[in-house]
């Protein structure tokens, strides 16, 4: 049975970059200090469910293949019902194909990181690392083990793929992923994640967010056209308000357990899981505050803080899964943006 990731000791006592006497000396269950991260509303798992869900799940992942062919729908639903936190690290490399992208290239990863890279992207990196979640224990400190394996797998990452080289969002994520599993699997967990499911995200152009932001718009007037013509008579474009969400899969945006929760399904279900991420979070968002926002400036404010109870995992989880939402509307939809944007090019 895989554990979850044992992370290293912090020593924060020098950053002086952090106020640590505003915030938690220890770190809470998910290796943060302090306390927003931790989203309380849902009540625990009991115990008996929890082992009664571990075992289900080893038995998926001892027969990976059965399952995905044979009970897609049973994996699926277990998905959203959320991964038992001390399997997630194995189930997520099975999930978006790492372990088999890892069995393929045995010794791949590092060589990589001997490779001396671009000279940019390093430093690109470097300048990155104190930034992403300064008040995770892994993170905390300058220099610490956390930043330089983030460093090692950004700098694998941008000498595998040179053309893409190194994005600013990509280091959540792959911090994100070094939180939960050692840094060779978040590697190529960060490799599938952008080459399969956010594919085109991290290019020159940025075209695919902007492609996937009028998406999300299209969509939004179905599931709530009172809040998608609030915004089109504001004229508040898809990129002002998504592209964050999308770039850094929600891992900057909600609850900690909301989070996992959403990467659950994600990892799974693909990118169709950030777009009714992004429809609750603007319905939910704005539907009922709508006469509160008489403006662009209001309307973005409310965007950006959703009332707190729409967060909670089990809530947020709850209204993604009662969207009326077909496959046949995302590609419909998804057909219907790129021939707009065809023909644009063309005039």
């Amino acid at each position: 049975m895989a554990a979850p990731r044992a992370q290293p000791e912090a020593d924060c006592s020098d950053d002086s970059s952090q106020d640590w006497s505003i915030v938690s000396t220890v770190p809470d269950k998910y290796g943060f200090f302090g306390q927003e991260h931790v989203q309380t509303n849902h009540p625990p798992v009991p115990r008996e469910v929890v082992l009664s869900r571990e075992k289900k799940w080893l038995r998926m992942l001892s027969n990976w293949d059965y399952f995905m062919q044979e009970k897609h729908s049973k994996l699926r639903k277990r998905c959203r019902k959320g991964i038992p936190h001390s399997l997630r690290p194995r189930a997520w490399q099975f999930l978006c194909g790492a372990q088999a992208l890892q069995d393929k290239h045995k010794v791949l990863y590092q060589s990589l990181t001997e490779q001396p890279g671009d000279p940019k992207c390093l430093d690109d990196i470097k300048k990155d690392l104190h930034r992403q979640f300064p008040q995770h224990e892994m993170f905390c400190s300058e220099n610490g083990v956390g930043q330089q394996e983030l460093f090692l797998v950004l700098k694998a990452f941008s000498v595998l793929d040179p053309e893409v080289g190194y994005c600013q969002a990509q280091a959540p994520l792959a911090a994100f992923l070094l939180m939960h599993m050692p840094t060779e699997q978040a590697f190529w967990c960060l490799v599938s994640v952008c080459h399969k499911y956010l594919n085109g995200y991290y290019s020159h152009g940025m075209q695919q967010i902007q492609i996937d932001g009028d998406i999300l718009f299209g969509l939004l007037k179905k599931v709530a056209p009172q809040v998608y013509r609030h915004l089109k008579r504001q004229k508040i474009e898809p990129v002002l308000y998504m592209t964050e969400w999308f770039l850094c899969a929600y891992t900057r945006t909600l609850p900690w357990s909301t989070v996992l929760r959403v990467w659950d399904m994600f990892l799974f279900e693909g990118v169709k899981v950030l777009f009714k991420v992004g429809l609750v979070l603007l319905k939910g968002s704005l539907q009922p505050r709508l006469k509160r926002c008489p403006t662009m400036y209001e309307t973005l404010e409310a965007i950006r803080q959703p009332p707190p109870g729409l967060l909670e995992e089990e809530a947020l989880v709850q209204h993604m899964l009662r969207l009326k939402l077909t496959e046949e509307d995302f590609q419909k939809e998804h057909s219907r943006q790129v021939a707009k944007r065809q023909k644009r090019l063309q005039h």
